[in-house]
């Protein structure tokens, strides 16, 4: 089967970043991982920002800005933990946009049809650092006043201004309620363009998930807020033009930039910054997976089900009238995968019952060939379990090949497994069957192991015929990191299954084996 690889350098990353990754599946599990929903905390951070920002929008005065933070700090019962609460869910929020660019990175998804998604995060991401640096501004204490003389500098190399902005900052004076003005609009309008770019990075998704599990949303919540209980922030010395400011406090998060500025100066800086975006802007171009093929479609095979249409995580197909007329063996609607669109993922392939769509090589019938020629290699034994992992995950480790009675069937995206070959295996040799998929918060395709469970159990087209027992199928969702867990689980099964004894078609398939070989012998 000629399944997509990842990028190399996803590889060489993913190696990097054991140690993270080993760390954050041992502290949150599968379920809380902020590494698996990234995405959706991101999201969630930005809103805690913004209905924070919203009372302390209304208590601010560009007359008075450092006066009118002084007040909110004096308030213990509302404005100092509001304000500690702004500043901590905007550092979350970068945190999390980080974690998702490296899920991206790790997954292979930059390139092709995901170019638009890459291209608009980093855009929304760059914007909401412009934001962040605004409010920190505003407060007007000797940090924003580092920030603000630092992001002038940059705006005189622009011949955008008849005369220097930093004229601006000639005295404390200069600094009137028009500059502050200013940077409450930017504060306020520049988010309303995020949330529009937000949407633009998730048009190309169907049934895009942009807001994060209740579970999740109370224990992050919870968080944040006894961080802001506990840990108020402190409010600096007020700004000064007609002083140098000396050491404070930096929220690295969004000043990163400002010790490069005073250290290296403007033309190195804006030199770091531009390769740094050209080199990030460059990814799709050189951090593609291997072996990316849109899906075909058989229009003779398609019963025109809407099954693939509907199951497709990024709406690459659509159903369009037949090429030649309808009759009474054909629909008059049949499947169309826009190339355009199509990652390659093959979950269409495990939706069609009749098998007929699929990237080349990866379609249902695909499967089922090579599935054959797999079960016919093997000389099975009572109790044999072969494991159909996700090559992107657990199945491109080599820790299988020691286990006795575990044999590995590297798979595409769970998803994309039509349950037939569930059907095939157990019918011809192995007394089980288990399927190992990523979890589904943390699937390169976002939905292989949901529709893999609702064909298995629940009866989705597609779906895993009545005559199979389903004691002897088992589906697990586990990281790739965590595969000495999809082992220990696979042995768990393994004697469950040999505490079954022999199936019929075990049995059967065991007669023939050794009828061949006697026959083999007696030649």
């Amino acid at each position: 089967m000629s399944l997509p690889q990842k990028p190399h350098l996803a590889r060489l990353l993913a190696r990097i970043l054991w140690p993270w990754e080993k760390l954050m599946s041992w502290a949150f599990g599968a379920d809380y991982n902020p590494n698996y929903q990234s995405g959706v905390l991101a999201i969630f951070f930005l809103t805690v920002v913004v209905v924070s920002g919203i009372p302390l929008l209304l208590l601010y005065r560009v007359g008075a800005p450092y006066e009118s933070l002084q007040a909110i700090q004096q308030q213990v019962w509302l404005g100092r933990w509001l304000r500690a609460l702004h500043r901590y869910s905007s550092d979350a929020a970068v945190v999390a946009i980080g974690l998702h660019i490296l899920r991206m990175l790790l997954g292979g998804r930059t390139s092709g049809p995901r170019l638009r998604a890459w291209v608009s995060g980093l855009t929304s991401t760059a914007m909401m650092l412009g934001i962040g640096v605004t409010g920190l501004v505003m407060v007007w204490d000797q940090q924003g006043q580092r920030l603000a003389t630092a992001a002038i500098s940059y705006l005189e190399g622009f011949p955008l201004f008849s005369e220097p902005p930093r004229r601006v900052f000639g005295d404390n004076a200069s600094v009137g309620e028009a500059f502050f003005f200013m940077l409450i609009f930017m504060h306020v309008a520049l988010p309303l363009v995020l949330t529009f770019l937000l949407l633009f990075h998730v048009s190309r998704l169907a049934r895009a998930r942009l807001w994060p599990e209740m579970r999740l949303v109370r224990f992050y919540g919870i968080c944040l807020l006894s961080l802001a209980l506990l840990w108020p922030l402190k409010l600096g010395p007020a700004a000064d033009l007609l002083r140098i400011p000396g050491v404070t406090p930096l929220d690295w998060f969004y000043g990163f930039w400002l010790p490069m500025t005073e250290t290296w100066g403007r033309a190195w800086t804006l030199l770091w910054l531009g390769l740094t975006t050209l080199l990030l802007g460059s990814i799709p171009w050189w951090w593609q997976p291997r072996v990316s093929q849109p899906s075909l479609v058989d229009e003779s095979s398609c019963t025109g089900c809407t099954q693939c249409f509907q199951d497709c995580p990024y709406d690459a197909i659509q159903m369009v009238p037949r090429s030649h007329r309808a009759d009474d063996r054909h629909s008059t609607l049949v499947a169309l995968v826009d190339s355009d669109l199509c990652v390659s993922c093959g979950i269409c392939a495990g939706s069609c019952a009749p098998m007929g769509v699929g990237p080349p090589s990866r379609s249902g019938r695909d499967q089922l060939h090579q599935a054959d020629e797999f079960v016919r290699s093997k000389a099975w034994q009572v109790g044999d379990v072969v494991v159909l992992a996700c090559s992107w995950g657990c199945g491109e480790s080599v820790l299988w090949q020691a286990e006795a009675g575990l044999y590995l069937y590297a798979t595409g995206c769970s998803g994309s497994l039509h349950t037939s070959v569930l059907e095939l295996m157990l019918r011809k040799g192995p007394s089980g069957v288990m399927v190992v998929s990523c979890p589904e918060r943390d699937c390169s395709h976002r939905e292989g192991p949901k529709w893999l469970q609702l064909r298995v159990y629940e009866d989705r087209e597609a779906e895993l015929q009545s005559r199979v027992d389903r004691a002897r199928v088992r589906l697990l969702a586990c990281p790739g990191i965590d595969v000495q867990q999809a082992i220990q689980a696979a042995r768990t099964f393994r004697q469950e299954i040999l505490a079954l004894g022999p199936s019929a078609a075990g049995e059967a398939a065991m007669i023939r084996c050794r009828t061949q070989e006697v026959e083999v012998a007696g030649d």
